[in-house]
């Protein structure tokens, strides 16, 4: 599969990061501007994803992948930005998380294109 399609994928986790620390900075949906924000994101996010499904990304894989990317992402902006606390253990896990990402996306055979399903063509029960 084309790495391109892929790296929609991995984008669509950053978004899902971003869309996170928009909630928390949305103080319970009662800010408009973060709200509004948040909205944004996860659309973009989901979108991303969908994109991907779509081009032929697994959809185990996808998902797994796009979550994966989603917590490492926030688990760094909470950090930088959000004032987390920065732990050992805490990075420990994300490496772990962050090799599972990688054997997924491997064993999804990514340089394999998966057909997408033509959207032209019935489904044969005309």
């Amino acid at each position: 599969m084309k790495q391109w399609i892929w790296a929609i994928v991995l984008m669509g986790g950053v978004f899902e990061a971003v869309w996170a620390l928009c909630m928390d900075k949305s103080h319970g949906f009662t800010n408009i501007l973060w709200t509004i924000a948040t909205i944004g994101f996860i659309f973009t996010s989901v979108s991303l994803l969908n994109i991907g499904l779509k081009r032929g990304v697994p959809v185990g894989g996808g998902y797994a992948v796009w979550v994966g990317v989603g917590t490492i992402c926030s688990i760094v902006l909470g950090i930088i930005i959000a004032n987390d606390p920065f732990l050992l253990s805490r990075l420990l896990f994300a490496a772990i998380i962050i090799v599972g990402i990688v054997g997924v996306e491997l064993s999804c055979g990514s340089n394999e294109v998966k057909a997408a399903p033509d959207p032209d063509a019935g489904d044969g029960s005309d």
